[in-house]
C-alpha cells in the first residue's frame, strides 16, 4: 500500500536525509571541544540540524566565536570525503526537475556542496546553506528562502527532515507536508515517517512513499 502527498516542490535537509556524515562530524567536532577545553559529550548533545555558528556561541566567550567557527567548519571541511549517500538519496533527488527541487542544510555553503559531492547526490540550483539566512533552524527563514528562491509558496512544499531542529523550522514555516526520515524523527509531529528515502518517489505531483516507520 502507498500513501500519496501532493506538492509542487520538495526541500531537502542534507545530513541525515540525503548524506550520513555523523561518524566524520562528531569527529570534528570532538576535536574541537578538546582545543577549546569544553565536554565533547555536552557539545554533541543536541547538536544536529543547527549551524555551527549556533553551536559554538554555545560554548565560547562572544569575541573567540567567529574565530572558533572557522575552526570547526574547517575542520568538518577536511573530512567532507568521507560522507556517503543514504539509500534512495540519489535516485530521489535526480528524478525531481530542478525548478521543483531544493537543498537546506545548516552546513556552510562548501561544505554543503562538498558533502553532497561524495556522497554522489546532484547539487541542486537551489541550495540554502548557512550563510544564506539571518536565522538558521529551528526558525523557519531557511526554508522559506528555499520557497522564495523556487517562486512557490512554503505551502505547496513538501520537506524531507530528520532533526528536531529541521522539523521545527519546516513546520514554523508552514511546510505543506513534512516527512521524516529516519527513526530521529518519530514522535516529532511528521505527517508521515520513512526509513530512508528508497521509500519515497517523485510522481510529478507530489511524492508517493510504500512504507512508514511507526513508533
Amino acid at each position: 500500500m502507498t500513501d500519496h502527498f501532493p506538492a509542487e516542490a520538495v526541500l531537502f535537509d542534507s545530513d541525515g536525509v540525503l548524506v550520513d556524515s555523523k561518524e566524520a562530524g562528531e569527529r570534528a567536532w570532538v576535536t574541537w571541544s578538546r582545543r577549546y577545553g569544553v565536554d565533547p559529550d555536552v557539545v554533541l548533545t543536541g547538536l544536529h540540524g543547527r549551524r555551527s555558528r549556533e553551536t559554538v556561541a554555545l560554548y565560547v566567550a562572544p569575541e573567540l566565536a567567529e574565530a572558533a567557527t572557522a575552526v570547526i567548519d574547517g575542520l568538518e571541511l577536511d573530512s567532507a570525503d568521507e560522507t556517503r549517500g543514504l539509500p534512495g538519496a540519489a535516485a530521489l533527488v535526480a528524478s525531481i526537475p530542478d525548478a521543483r527541487r531544493a537543498v537546506v542544510t545548516s552546513a556552510p555553503r562548501a561544505l554543503g556542496v562538498a558533502r553532497l559531492g561524495a556522497a554522489g547526490v546532484p547539487v541542486p540550483g537551489v541550495l540554502v546553506t548557512s550563510e544564506a539566512v539571518e536565522r538558521g533552524k529551528p526558525a523557519p527563514d531557511p526554508y522559506l528562502a528555499a520557497a522564495v528562491a523556487l517562486g512557490l509558496p512554503i505551502e505547496r512544499c513538501l520537506v524531507f527532515e530528520d532533526s528536531e531542529h529541521g522539523i521545527g523550522a519546516a513546520r514554523a514555516a508552514g511546510a505543506g507536508v513534512v516527512i521524516g526520515v529516519g527513526a530521529s524523527a518519530l514522535g516529532l509531529g511528521c505527517d508521515a515517517v520513512v526509513p530512508d528515502l528508497a521509500a519515497a518517489r517523485w510522481v510529478g505531483d507530489g511524492i508517493e512513499i510504500s512504507r512508514r516507520l511507526s513508533g
